[in-house]
């Protein structure tokens, strides 16, 4: 296996603590590191779905909020044979490799289901297959994390948003990475890094208009009762790939290799349609505490920040044709 990880950019515990997999009865057990909380609906999927779909070879050992490995850190401890499983994000995969930053893209996904359709296209195999060969990392599924959308404390009558030209002047909280604040701009927006605790204030002061972020996180940070407005642009729907040891997967007989990635599309599907459904049940509790929710139109958004993308620095490692690809089987 390459070994592409940095010397010395593994924020790991000391290996001693981490003991090898232990087999016991021909079973397996798989620690599975992850920075997201117990209740999050990823968390839940794999408890209650993938964890009892493989339990007569696998025992499955979850550690939350990155009590076992520093986020960010999992895709090397897995490579280096320190971790079992983990959910990585297409940015995390993107420092190793680039060509993920593609999917890390405002509007390259369009929805969930596009989400899945994009995963289980032959267009995905050249970028499963490297993350395997020069990572010993296998991406079983794709699990939906949210849509992120603008959310402005003026209210309709003030700022109505339908196309990007609608953001024109708008100070729009993004977080601070270059990538971000490129999105930020491709929006229409004028971008402004901000540490997101300091968020609630600066909406309530009016120091910023609006921020973005799915819709549990403007109910659970209580953003709406500092603004007025939600712009359902979709900007980015956001993911996680399962990550699993491909060291383990070897070593799995054929039919457990089966079950184990049954059991995943299972897990994926089950916190896919949990998310799907929370996200629904937050329009009418913003509604009903006051907020305008609309949907502008998309395809002006989609087709204005994708030409933003075009010839940057961002869109140099995307294999020819991809994003193409990728299009052709959204809507």
């Amino acid at each position: 296996m390459t070994q592409i990880f940095r010397t010395g950019a593994m924020a790991l515990a000391t290996a001693a603590v981490f003991a090898a997999p232990v087999v016991a009865q021909d079973t397996v057990t798989v620690r599975m590191s992850t920075p997201a909380s117990e209740t999050d609906q990823r968390s839940v999927a794999l408890a209650e779905v993938f964890a009892p779909a493989v339990s007569e070879f696998i025992t499955y050992q979850p550690h939350y909020n990155g009590s076992l490995i520093a986020q960010g850190s999992e895709l090397e401890a897995i490579a280096s044979g320190d971790l079992e499983m983990s959910i990585a994000s297409a940015q995390e995969l993107a420092q190793f490799f680039p060509e993920f930053s593609i999917f890390a893209t405002g509007y390259v996904h369009q929805d969930a289901a596009h989400q899945v359709a994009v995963f289980n296209d032959p267009l995905m195999d050249p970028f499963k297959q490297k993350v395997e060969d020069e990572l010993g990392v296998k991406l079983l599924t794709v699990m939906y994390l949210g849509r992120r959308h603008v959310n402005l404390r003026q209210c309709r009558d003030e700022v109505d948003v339908r196309t990007p030209e609608d953001l024109s002047g708008i100070n729009l909280r993004m977080p601070g990475t270059d990538a971000w604040q490129f999105l930020g701009k491709a929006l229409g927006a004028n971008p402004t890094p901000m540490s997101f605790t300091e968020v609630y204030t600066a909406l309530q002061t009016g120091s910023v208009d609006g921020q973005d972020n799915p819709l549990p996180t403007v109910v659970d940070s209580k953003f709406y009762e500092v603004t007025c407005q939600i712009a359902l642009t979709s900007h980015l729907v956001d993911l996680n790939y399962v990550a699993f040891s491909k060291e383990l997967w070897d070593g799995l007989s054929a039919d457990q290799q089966a079950a184990v990635q049954e059991a995943a599309d299972a897990a994926a599907e089950s916190g896919r349609q949990n998310q799907l459904a929370k996200e629904e049940e937050l329009v009418s509790f913003l509604r009903e505490n006051g907020l305008e929710i609309y949907e502008p139109d998309l395809a002006a958004f989609r087709t204005h920040v994708q030409a933003q993308y075009q010839g940057t620095e961002f869109a140099a490692a995307w294999p020819e044709g991809v994003l193409d690809q990728i299009n052709a089987l959204g809507n």
